[in-house]
């Protein structure tokens, strides 16, 4: 099967693209024909995914972060294509939820040598009707201003240090938000809460690292919605060296709920974004795509 493989250019500080000759050797020696095509945009990603499937390849692999396969994603969803993904920016959230290294190469050499798995999606329609996928986190309030500062200030910054000082640039200003969570075809209550943090993700963790939905599972058909509740600046703060060595969230205000489709209400606009994309503003509606997406994975 022959391959392409489009590389952010910029993605980890441009950092990912000095991998791209041993990567070429990698898929060399696997036999599997590659085309490496650099990108500087998700328009640009888009169409060159597009002439790719147009042309026959089957098998379309991102180089970057999540924010590069959620472009691939979008570019490609409902051909009859295999997707990959190769960790080279500064969140890898999917790449983590596969067990694949941060070494690009060893990941390479780990999917090039494994088998196709089906994965969930989520679909976020925002307030102006538009619909965009994401496939790892999401979310409103703090995040969403710190996911701006990730792609811009900090975008050089190496691994989560870059969200956690995303998240202290995006403190100084932060403001908590009246966030209603409704389940929409469910019986489940809405839940009410004054947050920081309205998290939707589809895997463990998001902003390369952070632990808020421990139990989420990329292949069960739905959602985990994570609120954390609106607390101090001093408090956020007292959070952070947790966050720095290991990712987790230790506190207990937060309150966790599955479902397939999940809406997000604020009195105010707010922005939403996912894998660090800013999608649009509330309301916004998230719904569970299951097995949408076929993803090499390392073999078992």
């Amino acid at each position: 099967m022959s391959a392409v493989v489009f590389v952010n250019r910029t993605a980890g500080g441009g950092r990912a693209r000095k991998c791209v000759p041993e990567l070429q050797k990698t898929f060399r020696d696997a036999r599997v024909p590659a085309e490496f095509i650099f990108t500087e945009s998700a328009e640009q990603l888009a169409l060159h995914a597009n002439e790719a499937i147009q042309n026959g390849i089957r098998l379309l692999v991102a180089f970057g972060g999540d924010g590069t396969f959620q472009g691939l994603v979008n570019a490609a969803y409902g051909a009859d294509v295999v997707l990959g993904i190769l960790p080279g920016g500064g969140g890898n959230d999917l790449a983590s939820a596969l067990r694949l290294p941060p070494d690009p190469v060893a990941a390479a050499r780990l999917i090039l040598n494994g088998k196709p798995i089906a994965i969930d999606v989520a679909r976020a329609r925002t307030a102006d009707a538009r619909e965009r996928i994401y496939v790892g986190g999401g979310g409103l309030g703090i995040d969403a201003e710190a996911a701006r500062h990730a792609r811009t200030t900090f975008r050089k910054f190496p691994g989560r240090s870059r969200y956690i000082a995303s998240a202290l640039r995006a403190l100084a200003t932060y403001q908590r938000s009246d966030v209603r969570a409704e389940f929409p075809e469910s019986d489940l209550p809405n839940i009410e809460m004054n947050a920081v943090v309205a998290a939707v993700l589809n895997t463990p963790t998001y902003g390369a690292g952070i632990r808020l939905a421990p139990e989420a599972q990329i292949d069960d058909g739905l959602l985990d919605l994570a609120i954390v509740e609106g607390m101090s600046r001093l408090s956020v703060l007292r959070l952070l060296p947790g966050l720095m060595q290991d990712g987790e969230l230790r506190t207990e205000r937060i309150r966790r709920q599955r479902a397939r489709k999940i809406r997000l209400v604020t009195r105010e606009p707010r922005m939403f974004h996912g894998d660090g994309e800013i999608l649009g503003a509330t309301p916004v509606e998230i719904e569970a795509l299951p097995r949408a997406v076929r993803l090499l994975a390392p073999a078992v």
